[in-house]
């Protein structure tokens, strides 16, 4: 068999020469990232210079930002790409100085850059300029200090007010001549999906504005990151982020990342191992959007729910099989995975087969009949919690969220990795921009994972036995060149997932930054809420598919 090689990712097609050209003496300097040119600028010239580049070069889509204090300055990176071509992409590093960490916000470019700027603020300390809303995002209004600096005392006793915990209510919070009034719904709720805070502004039973209340669940997964080898000790970590399904997906991301950090080529038997392997996981955890979205909608623990959940045990039975655990996999291994089919292997085929091709129509077609045939769950969905195109780009919604709005974008197939450029399958778009959408890209996707597992286990079914190479030869300890960045991102249940990892030298990251598709899509929700009914604000957050433990991390 002949060795597959990921296409190198490249900015084709973009004039380097010309960004910096059109962007003159705003730019100080330019650094090599692993997966994109870095153009480093002033901190005053923040939101003209990123203007320039969304509106005359296209860079649309801001990813991810990444922050971080180094020795001698803080330092906030924007991760540009476009919806168009997500591997045309471009850095946009911002130092600040380290007695007076400000940076210029660019909340008012890009939309997603408010809560981005918000969590860089309330874990290091970097005030953004002109931010619309510059408080904490993760935790309480009332913390002191910021954790992620040098100088933090984590030993040291976090002292609450009284006011801190006083009563919201006692303060009228009607408007003098309006008709408005706060509702939180939530942290403990069962349609909330986790521990969410929503605080609901409402004018009668309509929704004039909602402000999710996120950190509950805020666990530190990236610093537990930054503390493990790259080798050995990181891998488990990912399966925890969403914890639901996607275990094998999450690995994938971290595994993109480091790989290409370290030069790492994976063995083609192994990449056809992960994406079976991935495309398992994104069924189990659309079949779990599923059964808690009828919940949401029906408010009932009906047929529907139970069907779904019956469903994803029985890709789960699969992926304990393949694994040997239900949840937290930990299957993936820097330069392959852990191991190779289970013996017998004819068993795990024929499994497989009977799930894909005999239990999976009929289970879609009763949900076809029972859910989005039905006229009642059309009436709660079609034309309720609209996220149009434009919106969904500025808060850089991806996944099922994006594509229900009309954006053709998926990086499976935009920026290539593992073997699905080697398979026949489509990408799900629907341009409905509603709840309805969401719900039937989700279903159309899980069709499209069948095929792709299918053609899998033929491929592995048929490749010689002395081929089999599941990993390749990765020496025990990894320590890449001091300073080398790189954001790599693979498409999750639930949209982009990325890693951002800036190596000091040694064999633990310097920066380990997770980029959670489900905490830029839940942005989104004020967008889809507004004008609603309350009932219809809960099937709005149940059709974005949160889970709290990636949201928080």
């Amino acid at each position: 068999m002949s060795t597959l090689e990921e296409p190198e990712v490249e900015p084709d097609g973009l004039d380097i020469d010309a960004v910096h050209e059109r962007l003159g003496d705003r730019v100080l300097d330019t650094e090599e990232h692993i997966n994109a040119p870095g153009i480093i600028i002033r901190a005053d010239e923040v939101e003209e210079t990123l203007t320039i580049l969304r509106d005359e070069f296209d860079f649309d889509y801001l990813a991810c930002v990444s922050a971080e204090e180094l020795p001698d300055r803080y330092e906030t990176i924007y991760h540009l790409k476009q919806f168009a071509d997500p591997t045309r992409e471009l850095s946009i590093v911002v130092p600040t100085d380290r007695d007076r960490p400000i940076s210029q916000s660019a909340a008012h470019v890009y939309e997603t850059a408010n809560w981005h700027e918000r969590e860089a603020y309330d874990l290091i300390g970097i005030e953004y300029d002109g931010h619309p809303n510059l408080k904490r995002i993760l935790l309480p209004d009332s913390w002191t200090g910021h954790p992620l600096t040098d100088d933090y005392n984590q030993d040291k006793p976090q002292v609450v007010s009284y006011k801190a915990h006083e009563n919201p209510l006692l303060e009228h919070t009607k408007e003098d001549d309006g008709e408005t009034m706060l509702i939180n719904i939530g942290p403990h709720h069962p349609a909330t999906h986790g521990v969410l805070h929503l605080k609901a502004t409402l004018d009668g039973e309509s929704v004039v504005d909602v402000e999710p209340d996120i950190g509950y669940l805020h666990r530190c997964e990236e610093q537990m990151c930054e503390q493990g080898t790259y080798r050995h000790q990181i891998m488990p970590y990912p399966d925890r982020w969403d914890y639901a399904s996607a275990g094998i997906i999450n690995e994938w991301a971290y595994a993109r990342a480091a790989e290409d950090l370290a030069d790492i080529e994976v063995p083609e038997y192994a990449q056809i191992l992960r994406t079976m392997g991935a495309e398992l996981c994104r069924m189990a955890a659309h079949f779990l959007a599923l059964g808690t979205f009828v919940l949401d909608v029906y408010g009932e623990f009906n047929a529907l729910s139970m069907y779904a959940i019956r469903d994803r045990e029985k890709v789960q039975k699969l992926l304990e099989d393949l694994t040997g655990q239900r949840i937290m996999f930990n299957y993936l291994r820097l330069g392959g995975v852990a191991w190779d089919i289970p013996e017998p292997r004819e068993q795990f085929f024929d499994d497989t087969r009977q799930f894909i091709n005999e239990d999976l129509p009929e289970s879609m077609d009763e949900v076809h009949d029972l859910l989005t045939d039905n006229e009642i769950f059309q009436l709660r969905c079609v034309d309720i919690g609209v996220l149009p195109p434009k919106q969904a780009k500025q808060y850089a919604a991806t996944g099922p969220v994006a594509r229900a709005s009309g954006i053709d974008m998926d990086l499976r197939r935009d920026d290539p990795y593992g073997y699905y450029p080697e398979l026949d399958w489509e990408v799900v778009t629907d341009d409905g921009c509603d709840i309805f959408s969401r719900v039937m890209v989700r279903v159309r996707e899980v069709e499209e994972s069948a095929k792709i597992v299918d053609q899998c286990i033929d491929l592995l079914e048929e490749w010689p036995e002395d081929e089999r190479e599941i990993q390749a030869n990765v020496p025990r300890t990894l320590k890449p060149d001091p300073d080398t960045r790189v954001y790599r991102a693979v498409e999750g249940a639930k949209g982009e997932l990325g890693i951002y990892i800036r190596a000091d030298g040694t064999d633990t990251p310097g920066r380990f930054k997770i980029r959670s598709p489900a905490y830029c899509n839940l942005s989104t929700l004020p967008v889809m809420a507004e004008g609603d009914f309350v009932a219809d604000l809960i099937a709005s957050l149940g059709s974005i598919d949160i889970i709290l433990g990636e949201v928080d991390r």
